[in-house]
């Protein structure tokens, strides 16, 4: 069939090769001073890379670990290797991109000592993660094990990936990074930025929707539920910014929060320590410590208002 399919659709490929071309050659053209990409980091590989950095971090329950207590460091030291080489391949392939940039080079063991730098990380990375589930165990009525939320909530999954991409992104390999994090959106529908600061005992309940921005900052034994949203204002290029609009743009959520399904909290506000904000309200401004913030709550209809509503979304209103 590989040999069939080229030759019946050969004038097809030949036109769109050429249009192709055309379309990359436009595209060239509008990148004032930017080099041609000749390295690139693979968001396959590196997704391939979290996986076995999982299986170090948790041996049993992500990595399918068996040989017992014995085998178990031996474990793990296999998996750190590869982890860590096809992530410094891929890291290198990053800093090569921002070299082709720039013009600018960086020294030939760089990718090298970010690693050095982020395997110091990983124990620190386990133990918020266990304190993660550990917060779900405690926050979901519905979770039977502390394995279950580690094996199956999104939530979860979204964390452990956060906890992997943020001292990387701290450490300057931002592209590998956002990488890391989309892998958990394409999984998840939860979008956590690299650069955001969470700490320990952070749950998602349910999270599809979630968005988390670059420079938000949350505490400790924080829940979040599903579609909240801790943004921005505006995009930036709209209008002038100084350093704090660009560089603290998210909200602050402060210990023992939580933030109710649809809550969008926009800008940099502070939740206030020990708040619970409800449902699908909308935040601009600070909230102080200890506040209940809701929307007005839902009505129900008399008889003969139901009935016109009913009527009305049947479409057979007059």
């Amino acid at each position: 069939m590989s040999d069939i399919v080229p030759a019946a659709f050969a004038h097809e490929i030949a036109s769109a090769v050429s249009e192709l071309h055309v379309a990359r050659s436009a595209w060239r053209g509008r990148q004032v001073g930017r080099q041609a990409v000749t390295r690139f980091p693979v968001p396959a590989t590196v997704a391939r890379a979290v996986d076995h950095l999982a299986a170090a971090l948790f041996p049993a329950r992500l990595g399918n670990f068996s040989g017992g207590p014995a085998r178990e460091d031996d474990f793990v030291a296999e998996q750190l290797a590869e982890g860590f080489a096809l992530l410094h391949g891929e890291i290198a392939a990053e800093f090569a991109y921002w070299e082709g940039q720039s013009r600018d080079r960086f020294e030939p063991d760089h990718a090298a000592t970010i690693i050095r730098h982020f395997a110091t990380c990983l124990a620190d990375a386990r133990a918020l993660i266990d304190s993660d589930v550990e917060a779900g165990f405690v926050g979901d009525p519905a979770a039977r094990s502390v394995d279950e939320i580690l094996v199956s909530y999104p939530g979860a999954l979204a964390i452990l990936h956060h906890r992997l991409a943020h001292p990387l992104h701290r450490l300057g390999a931002v592209i590998v990074a956002r990488m890391i994090s989309e892998l958990a959106n394409s999984r998840t529908g939860i979008d956590i930025h690299p650069g955001a600061t969470i700490g320990p005992s952070f749950f998602i309940d349910h999270g599809t929707g979630v968005v988390i921005g670059e420079t938000a900052i949350i505490g400790s034994n924080v829940r979040l539920y599903q579609h909240v949203t801790l943004g921005a204002r505006s995009p930036l290029g709209l209008g002038r910014v100084g350093p704090r609009d660009r560089l603290a743009r998210h909200p602050i959520v402060e210990d023992d929060v939580i933030i109710y399904a649809g809550a969008t909290i926009l800008g940099r506000v502070t939740i206030g320590r020990g708040s619970m904000i409800g449902g699908n309200a909308w935040l601009l401004e600070d909230v102080p410590a200890g506040s209940v913030v809701a929307q007005p709550q839902a009505i129900r209809l008399d008889a003969a208002k139901a009935a016109g509503l009913s009527a009305q979304l049947a479409g057979t209103s007059a």
